[in-house]
């Protein structure tokens, strides 16, 4: 397979990852991903971390407090700063 259409094949899978981490992806698109997946070992990471972070959030408690410091690197390591920038500004 050529790398412009795995790179295609990549982008266009994606697209569903939020439903298809949900499973409320058609099951034939979900089919489509995992054969995907068998051969890309870029999107079988992205999705095992995906999937690992929504699990987290999901067991996180409401009251548990990032503390400032670790906030900002993470922020920063996602590229999130101009979000964490706002967020100061609104409170």
């Amino acid at each position: 397979m050529s790398e412009h259409v795995h790179t295609q094949k990549c982008s266009a899978m994606l697209g569903d990852l939020s439903e298809y981490i949900d499973g409320s992806l058609q099951a034939e698109i979900c089919e489509q991903i995992e054969e995907h997946m068998k051969t890309c070992d870029n999107c079988r990471v992205v999705v095992d971390t995906l999937r690992k972070t929504v699990e987290l959030y999901e067991h996180c408690s409401d009251n548990v407090e990032i503390p400032g410091e670790v906030k900002e690197r993470l922020f920063a390591k996602l590229e999130l700063n101009d979000y964490l920038s706002t967020a100061k500004t609104s409170k």
